[in-house]
């Protein structure tokens, strides 16, 4: 397949998905199998792009014009086909382990569910391609309205309180921030394109950019920067399948991917000097330490997970920030990193809902012994939580700390560090508790949840050891990312 309609297949193929499951809705097994087939088709479809990129091809694809000089372009770089891999893989885990979880749980409007899934794959699919800030805004709106019905899927006055705050602060954001920043760049720059090297360079003086950096990193809500981020816990009313893409596979990836594009491609890590992002490590640093206090604090299993993603997803902005290139692969490859590890933590958690209906920490005593397959993947996403070998999130925070020496940011180290005794205590009681505790007396006997669970949370607990030692994929899209 040749580099343009692979473009265009891979944000079609989800939307004929979401139309097939449409139409099989009467026939669950047909409607489950058109997201099967569909899911590796979408991944393959990424995957032809993967050596043109590493080659130092840019292939694009250009529709049409909204305005003169505003057209719905698309273009593969690196830091996009990273996204777009990382996405595309794991809506293959997210499909089998579905089947499973729908269907034990008798969840109500399964088919609504499948489509609007595929439909929000389609959707992270032209973020990633998007060759300009234009496209980009359209998809990462089109992103919040797809994946609200999933936020309300439930329809009890609780996922309806949620959904309106996710759609609340992500629509509201993203209009009153992100939308005048996107103005503000066209009429500085005359081009919204991204650019190596950044389109604002020479354009705008260093105050003026600090200021519009401010109205990108707050617009961009999906990185769940505070105090914009209670959208993410107040969308965990949404079924374990719906967290998972949510913090995963595409919503909060949106997010920190959109950040690092536009730090790298509209400001550019060499065009300013430090005092124009000098506020911003910051911003992530509290975030970062604050979202794993409230996590640590937290007995619910989910809302724990939801401040944890808080957490960690400004360590991508911290490394982004501090402007290293050494930093920057930091950010690129915790992308993958965060998402194949948090994926494997809610793929367990919702494993021991499934097969106990556990739904807090303090509930989990001895039951380690009992789904030992679930408890062993959830410690390995812990441990790439907490960014310990052999996990990929060791690699991550490997580049990240070496790049905050490069710059010498001491704040940065220190918030890192400080961070990481956090999540080790965040993570290392569940896994103790599981393992080492004895089960309450009288409780009833339960062994593992459906076996396309277990078998789609041991596949990404696999990968999270597996990138480690065979990371020269992502680290070599996040290098190219910065030119070297």
């Amino acid at each position: 397949m040749t580099p343009e309609p692979a473009i265009l297949g891979a944000i079609t193929i989800p939307v004929v998905c979401a139309l097939g499951v449409a139409v099989c809705h009467r026939r669950p097994n047909l409607r489950e199998a058109v997201t099967l087939v569909a899911a590796p088709l979408l991944f393959l479809t990424v995957g032809t792009l993967l050596s043109p990129v590493l080659a130092g091809a840019r292939p694009s694809l250009r529709l049409f014009e909204i305005i003169p000089g505003l057209p719905i372009a698309f273009e593969v770089e690196p830091l996009g086909t990273l996204f777009a891999l990382v996405a595309s893989s794991l809506w293959i885990a997210s499909a089998v382990y579905s089947i499973g979880y729908m269907r034990a749980n008798r969840e109500a409007h399964q088919t609504r569910f499948y489509v609007c899934f595929a439909l929000a794959l389609s959707a992270a699919m032209g973020i990633a391609f998007a060759s300009n800030l234009i496209t980009l805004f359209l998809f990462y709106e089109a992103l919040t309205l797809v994946t609200y019905p999933l936020v309300t899927h439930r329809g009890d006055d609780e996922a309806r309180r949620g959904g309106r705050l996710y759609l609340g602060l992500l629509l509201g954001t993203s209009t009153v921030f992100l939308l005048p920043a996107v103005i503000v760049t066209w009429s500085i720059a005359g081009t919204l394109d991204f650019t190596p090297g950044g389109i604002l360079a020479g354009k705008v003086s260093p105050g003026g950019a600090a200021l519009l950096l401010a109205l990108f990193m707050f617009g961009i809500g999906k990185a769940a920067l505070m105090p914009v981020h209670r959208w993410l816990p107040a969308a965990m009313v949404a079924p374990t399948p719906v967290s998972a893409l949510l913090h995963a596979v595409a919503v909060v990836k949106a997010g920190v991917f959109t950040v690092v594009k536009v730090i790298v491609y509209v400001f550019g890590i060499t065009a300013f000097g430090a005092e124009t992002f000098a506020w911003l490590p910051w911003v992530a640093g509290f975030t970062i330490v604050a979202g794993a206090i409230v996590s640590l604090r937290s007995d619910n299993l989910k809302r724990r997970l939801a401040y944890s993603t808080v957490s960690q997803l400004s360590y991508v902005v911290l490394a982004a920030s501090l402007l290293a290139p050494l930093s920057i692969i930091g950010a690129a490859v915790h992308i993958a990193a965060h998402a194949f590890a948090k994926i494997t933590l809610f793929f367990a958690v919702g494993a021991i809902y499934t097969a106990s209906h556990k739904t807090e920490v303090s509930q989990l005593d001895g039951i380690g012994r009992r789904m030992p397959w679930t408890m062993g993947a959830f410690g390995i996403g812990a441990l790439s939580m907490i960014g310990l070998p052999p996990t990929v999130g060791f690699l991550s925070k490997w580049y990240m700390v070496s790049g905050a020496l490069e710059v010498s940011h001491w704040g940065a180290l220190s918030v890192i560090g400080a961070s990481t005794l956090l999540n080790a205590g965040n993570y290392v009681p569940i896994v103790y508790r599981g393992f080492f505790r004895e089960a309450r007396e009288g409780e009833p006997e339960h062994g593992e949840a459906p076996s396309t669970m277990v078998t789609a949370l041991v596949a990404t607990s696999a990968l999270t050891i597996l990138l480690l030692f065979f990371g020269d994929i992502p680290i070599a899209l996040a290098r190219a990312l910065i030119g070297r």
